[in-house]
């Protein structure tokens, strides 16, 4: 049947279709999608979660991320805005605004905030573009220290991350003895770099950080210094670890690791009052503020994500909560609980314990490296990652596996529970070391997967050990919607 639409032929029938589409839950209009979610669903109940950088976001983060704060483009900031309509979203960035400093304890005649950064790396990019400009000089912990790519990563034949493209970047390094941060090094190279910024952040590093000392070597050097809070951004709002909030000019953060918001991020500026002279009593005073929003937006992102910033106000009311901060302790608890189960049955801990979330367990004295014994447990259920160790000459065969707890400490387990977990992973690296004796010296990572993946015995073994993990994970539940 056709009808009028605009002076053009239609058919009712498919513009019933079309309305109806709009509000089909998932199931019933894209199986395909439906089945692949369900199937990492799925993935995630009868796993175990080692993963540093994950966690599990709440329901009610959830729904807000899911909600109809999607529909809505909103460039600029609150009150200033590019299009109409916004009352609500700038409603809802000042309410989150708002929780951010009060999480932190932040006075905002102190402190500001900008809640719009899609993640941690645009956020870090965003800072550099306000306070650093093209081939101004950063230092930041080396990757294969635990440093983070977006901290100036480069090699000697590339440069990997576009930090180290856009700005002169020199890393500074852990002893490679102890694997803490050498802070003597960092100083004496800083008096050399003259770095406009120093970064003070971690991605694989189960250390606290000095945040005093290292504002000292950019004070000594005119630099700023900003905390990279992201991993531990959860236990410095639980106040379990030292805060970066006393000693940095700036600090980034993003929202879904130990925090357990949404995928997004933060950036926390100083305002006020920078310094006062002696002699004249003249304040000058932090500009921060304007040179951070202006790179956010419209220097390197367009619209924010209102969904995203709903995710974050939720995450953060929930982080001001007497359980949020019993979590948080929980997190450490069982990080050290695994590092220790993992040291008693004969694995080399770097820095030897844990003052975090995370470990990083060195496997050259079992004759193996990360990547092997990361494939292994992954078949096995148990999701790490491979990770350089201090001394690592290359981070393609890197020496480590990175274990976080947060995840499975949000589904609610403790430390003795932890010390199975390290059982559990003990067998798999054990199965990595009979597959290589089979295999002989000199294996190759594609001969190794096709062991692996192709050996009817081995096949059988990873089974058995997989069998155990699932139904050991399938005893504690997985937080989110439900649905799927």
């Amino acid at each position: 049947m056709a009808s009028t639409f605009n002076g053009e032929n239609y058919n009712v029938n498919l513009w019933e279709a079309h309305k109806n589409m709009l509000t089909q839950p998932l199931k019933d209009n894209d199986i395909e999608v439906y089945t692949i979610i369900k199937k990492e669903n799925n993935r995630q109940k009868t796993g175990l979660e080692l993963i540093a950088s994950e966690n599990f976001a709440s329901r009610a983060v959830l729904e807000a991320l899911g909600s109809c704060l999607n529909n809505k483009y909103s460039e600029g900031f609150p009150g200033q805005r590019y299009y109409g309509g916004t009352q609500f979203v700038d409603e809802l960035e000042i309410l989150c605004q708002k929780r951010a400093l009060q999480v932190y304890g932040l006075n905002p005649e102190n402190w500001g905030v900008n809640v719009q950064p899609y993640s941690g790396s645009p956020a870090n990019f965003a800072v550099y573009t306000a306070l650093v400009e093209p081939h101004g000089r950063i230092m930041g912990l080396d990757l294969p220290d635990g440093g983070h790519l977006t901290h100036g990563f480069m090699t000697e034949k590339k440069k990997v991350s576009a930090t180290s493209i856009f700005f002169e970047s020199m890393p500074y390094k852990v002893n490679p003895d102890t694997g803490y941060i050498d802070y003597d090094k960092l100083e004496e190279n800083a008096r050399l770099f003259h770095p406009k910024l120093i970064i003070a952040g971690i991605s694989c590093y189960s250390r606290n950080l000095d945040y005093a000392r290292m504002r000292k070597i950019a004070d000594d050097n005119g630099a700023y210094l900003m905390a990279d809070m992201a991993h531990i951004s959860g236990l410095v709002a639980a106040g379990v670890v030292p805060s970066p909030f006393e000693h940095c000019h700036v600090v980034t953060t993003t929202t879904h690791k130990t925090l357990r918001g949404c995928r997004a991020g933060m950036i926390f500026y100083r305002k006020g009052v920078r310094s006062v002279d002696s002699k004249t009593g003249k304040e000058t005073m932090y500009n921060l503020e304007s040179l951070i929003n202006s790179a956010v937006f419209p220097g390197l992102q367009g619209g924010p994500h209102n969904h995203a910033i709903a995710g974050i106000a939720v995450a953060l009311k929930q982080a001001l909560t007497p359980e949020f901060k019993i979590y948080q302790q929980q997190v450490i608890a069982n990080s050290r609980a695994l590092a220790a189960a993992m040291m008693e049955l004969g694995y080399h801990i770097v820095t030897g314990g844990s003052d975090n979330h995370l470990i990083l367990v060195d496997l050259r004295n079992k004759g193996t490296h990360g990547g092997r014994a990361e494939k292994v447990l992954e078949a096995c259920s148990i999701a790490c990652n491979k990770n350089t160790c201090p001394g690592d000459k290359s981070a393609l065969r890197p020496s480590g596996l990175r274990l976080g707890t947060p995840a499975l400490t949000s589904r609610g387990l403790l430390e003795k529970d932890f010390h199975k977990v390290a059982h559990f992973i003990h067998e798999g690296i054990e199965l990595t070391l009979q597959i290589q004796k089979d295999l002989g010296p000199q294996v190759t990572m594609k001969e190794f997967m096709e062991k692996l993946s192709g050996d009817v015995k081995y096949q059988g073994l990873i089974k058995a050990l997989r069998d155990k993990v699932e139904s050991f994970a399938a005893g504690f539940p997985l937080p989110g919607i439900p649905d799927f």
